[in-house]
């Protein structure tokens, strides 16, 4: 820790001729970004490219699987315009603002939760930008980036052992790549997606822009594989195929497979986790165990 603060109180004594002092403010921000980020072992993104896939669903259950194994998990609800990671894990609060930044709060397990939601002053309230309408999508987008990246720095997450990054839907393919550049040593992407033929060719073009933007892809979900039906419990094809083909187009490992469930979308509309012996609690449990055991070994591997 005490190398840490040094790094931190030489770059912070760098000299600067930004009169503004936003590149100050920025380099700080990254600073703080890379201590807070290297008290986490493992950080990860979930997304798609393509929007209604059930990623933010996919990202609660996720993390809560892992919670449940004994590990201790952090979810960033990154969706500025739409976040809902609180509503599905049940989570309300605020930050608890320190001198040494924002303390989240906890939801199941013990989960530590950032998400915009925590600063609206009422559920139904929109995010707004009250700055000049004519700005380009380019330069909102740079506000959205600073907000993200001041999200990075001044959350308070201690050690952890998981990070999972709910990442925008649909048309923000840009932002897997700008995350990975924030956060230090990030492990990589899980991506979600359906068996609908058009939502797999959407994913395939954001898993290209994310590799070419050097993330890993450390595996996909299959979201909504078939529909449960309520009265008998049996499985009904919700689409032709399934995304097996694209796995192996794209060198994806297929990490598992989530049936479209009535008492899985009651539970994220109540904030309630499903039971344990619920078969999608144990669907997303051999998904976590899996993911586990894969960055385990990839770990060992790259130690050798």
């Amino acid at each position: 820790m005490s190398s840490e603060k040094n790094l931190k109180t030489i770059l912070k004594n760098i000299e600067y001729r930004d009169d503004a002092q936003v590149q100050k403010q920025i380099v700080d921000q990254l600073i703080d970004v890379k201590i807070r980020m290297g008290r986490i072992k493992r950080k990860i993104v979930v997304m798609s490219g393509k929007g209604g896939v059930g990623k933010s669903m996919t990202t609660a259950n996720l993390a809560l699987a892992f919670a449940r194994a004994g590990h201790k998990v952090g979810v960033l609800d990154v969706d500025l315009n739409g976040p809902c990671i609180p509503k599905m894990l049940g989570v309300r609060g605020k930050f608890e603002i320190t001198g040494d930044g924002a303390v989240p709060p906890t939801g199941p397990y013990g989960m530590k939760i950032a998400s915009m939601e925590f600063f609206l002053k009422q559920e139904d309230t929109p995010v707004q930008w009250k700055g000049p309408m004519e700005l380009s999508p380019v330069w909102l987008g740079l506000m959205e980036m600073n907000v993200i990246r001041e999200f990075l720095a001044d959350v308070l997450w201690g050690e952890i052992d998981y990070l999972f990054t709910d990442l925008p839907p649909g048309a923000a393919a840009d932002k897997p790549p700008v995350i990975a550049g924030f956060i230090p040593e990030l492990d990589g992407a899980v991506v979600v997606a359906t068996p609908s033929e058009v939502t797999k060719a959407v994913v395939k073009k954001s898993i290209h822009y994310a590799r070419g933007a050097g993330l890993p892809i450390l595996g996909l979900i299959e979201n909504m594989s078939g529909a449960i039906c309520p009265e008998c419990g049996t499985a009904v094809p919700l689409y032709e195929g399934g995304c097996t083909d694209l796995c192996a187009e794209m060198d994806v490992q297929l990490l598992g497979k989530i049936p479209f469930d009535r008492q899985l979308a009651n539970a994220c509309d109540r904030g309630e986790p499903l039971p344990d012996e619920h078969p999608v609690t144990k669907n997303f449990d051999a998904i976590a165990l899996h993911l586990h055991e894969f960055l385990e070994s990839k770990n060992k591997l790259e130690h050798l």
